[in-house]
């Protein structure tokens, strides 16, 4: 955003919280305020489309709404701004597996630097957008039919990736794959450099085995945000990973 656009918000927005119904509660006022300033504009488009199955791909910008939620959510995780964040969740967002739920936890995972969730979901609207009309999925991929082991599965997150015989650079090429699905085997750790994985050859169609660079996969169970109306209102059911 612009600075003269920034300005131009700082204008309008007190004179559109006049503008609110007088009955409703300050925070009520300034979310539909800043909604209605934000839908004026467009949400940050997605790069060139990637060459991949998996590449990312926005399915949310055309959904009724969707646009100005998720600039007002891109905007609320570039400044690290939790509060920002949690008004657009839902009261009982979903955080894990274990019962964490609901916008005051959010809050403060936001701020823990030990979750790193600012880095996450930073990463997560990066990969793009699905959406069913009920529903808005992030990243893309995660709302795709997978073939491959949900725990050991991962997306290469990039075009003309190298796979290699053996874990070093000076080994042959055994592949080249772009936003594809893979199987991390029995021998991946985390923590190293070199990831052993299966995947399937386009042009043979048989399964192949050889190693990529971690740094170029990302799990299919990780990081995720989910958003779905509540009151007529895009807001995030979940924002989790696991299974």
């Amino acid at each position: 955003m612009t600075r003269l656009g920034l300005a131009a918000i700082m204008v309008a927005l007190p004179v559109m919280l006049v503008a609110c119904d007088r009955s409703d509660p300050p925070v009520e006022k300034l979310e539909r305020a800043a909604e209605e300033i934000v839908a004026e504009g467009e949400a940050e488009p997605l790069p060139r489309q990637a060459q991949g199955p998996f590449a990312p791909r926005d399915e949310c910008t055309d959904q009724p709404g969707g646009s100005a939620f998720l600039a007002e959510l891109r905007s609320a995780v570039a400044a690290r701004d939790a509060q920002a964040f949690a008004a657009l969740a839902a009261d009982d967002v979903q955080l894990d597996f274990g019962g964490g739920s609901g916008r005051d936890l959010l809050v403060e995972r936001l701020d823990d630097p030990s979750y790193d969730l600012w880095t996450e979901a930073a990463e997560v609207l990066r990969l793009g957008c699905a959406s069913d009309g009920a529903t808005l999925t992030m990243p893309w991929y995660f709302a795709q039919q997978s073939t491959v082991d949900p725990y050991n599965g991962a997306i290469v997150t990039g075009e003309n990736v190298a796979i290699h015989s053996q874990p070093n650079e000076e080994t042959p090429r055994v592949g080249i794959v772009s936003w594809t699905e893979v199987e991390r085997t029995g021998n991946a750790r985390p923590g190293e450099e070199w990831a052993e994985i299966t995947w399937k050859d386009d042009e043979s169609g048989e399964q192949r085995t050889g190693f990529i660079r971690q740094k170029n996969l990302r799990s299919i169970i990780d990081y995720r945000i989910g958003a779905a109306r509540r009151n007529g209102r895009w807001r995030v059911t979940t924002f989790i990973a696991g299974d």
